[in-house]
């Protein structure tokens, strides 16, 4: 079987590269490898829905990046966020030991980073929940996400997410709508949209 960035134990050879990047304000430096999503630069999707963060008011509690990656949404949170502990999870390893390493790189310390496939191993509730979904791991994959969001967010905790309109953003803003009673488009930019729910 062929590595995918959702593969949970990729495979293929080490590919390793290294980039710097502004997210939030802080320059942070990324190390990453084959097998992991956006592995040459951060991605469109992922920088749309950090931007909508000094405009959002978060209340008080930790955060969740879904599906992290090699950390560039969760690390840039947490140090954009110094006093708030943010957890990042996702299915792959390769993917969750480049974060841990680009954390300790970026000296972010007020981050937990673990093996979680969507919110299975998830007890905590937090105040937001970020995600840009795997899209290409498919619809149903996408859709628990989204929908079991709200299980994990504390009373007016908020869920953010990021995906393209050609990539089931519309039909994604009526799961959401159904499971949170609310969503909102926040953002729209080049075929991208940040879906906003908040927990009642």
């Amino acid at each position: 079987m062929s590595d995918h960035y959702y593969s949970n134990e990729p495979t293929a050879a080490h590919d390793r590269a290294r980039f710097d990047f502004d997210l939030l304000g802080n320059l942070l430096t990324f190390t990453t490898d084959s097998s992991v999503f956006s592995r040459h630069t951060v991605d469109f999707g992922s920088r749309v829905l950090l931007s909508v963060i000094p405009e959002v008011k978060v209340i008080s509690g930790p955060i969740l990046d879904v599906g992290c990656g090699y950390g560039p949404i969760g690390l840039a949170l947490a140090k954009y966020f110094p006093e708030r502990q943010v957890t990042l999870t996702d299915v792959n390893q390769r993917a969750l030991q480049l974060a841990k390493e680009n954390a300790v790189a970026n000296r972010i310390e007020n981050v937990q980073i673990k093996t979680s496939d969507g919110y299975a191993q998830v007890q905590d509730t937090y105040a937001a929940i970020l995600t840009n979904p795997p899209i290409r791991a498919g619809k149903a994959v996408v859709d628990r996400i989204l929908q079991e969001a709200e299980a994990h967010l504390l009373p007016g905790g908020q869920l953010l997410a990021v995906l393209q309109k050609k990539q089931g953003a519309p039909s994604a803003k009526r799961l959401l709508t159904a499971a949170f009673g609310n969503c909102q488009v926040l953002k729209r930019d080049k075929g991208y949209y940040i879906l906003q729910s908040f927990k009642k």
